[in-house]
């Protein structure tokens, strides 16, 4: 099992810029590939990023590329999600995910483990 815990979400400006953590806990082979998404109120969950623990390799949606960069830290068991030049647009609940298999995924069906999220709000 692994459990998933968000934190750093708030309200900020246009342009301001957040940190937001995942704490892990559990089975490290269960989650091979961590991933962020995102949901605002009445759309449909969108891909933010995701990373490979084993070789830290990234990748990340159209709509962030430029402006969010995803990390983590094996020593503490943390995600990290550094989101620059926010935009109102970014406005939604962050959640964390981890996957169990070594393939990347954009698809949040492919996640097996998700936290309770975080919300962010950015204001014009």
């Amino acid at each position: 099992q692994v459990q998933l815990v968000e934190s750093g979400g708030g309200l900020v400006q246009a342009g301001d810029s957040l940190r937001l953590s995942c704490a892990a806990s559990g089975r490290t082979f269960s989650r091979h590939v961590m991933g962020w998404f995102r949901q605002a109120p009445g759309k449909q969950r969108e891909f933010v990023a995701h990373i490979r623990w084993s070789d830290g390799n990234t990748y990340y949606g159209d709509s962030v590329k430029g402006r969010f960069t995803i990390s983590r830290d094996n020593a503490k068991n943390t995600v990290y999600l550094q989101m620059k030049s926010l935009k109102p647009e970014d406005t939604a609940v962050y959640y964390c995910a981890a996957s169990k298999g070594i393939l990347s995924s954009t698809d949040y069906a492919d996640y097996n483990y998700w936290g309770q999220g975080t919300q962010v709000t950015v204001s014009s």
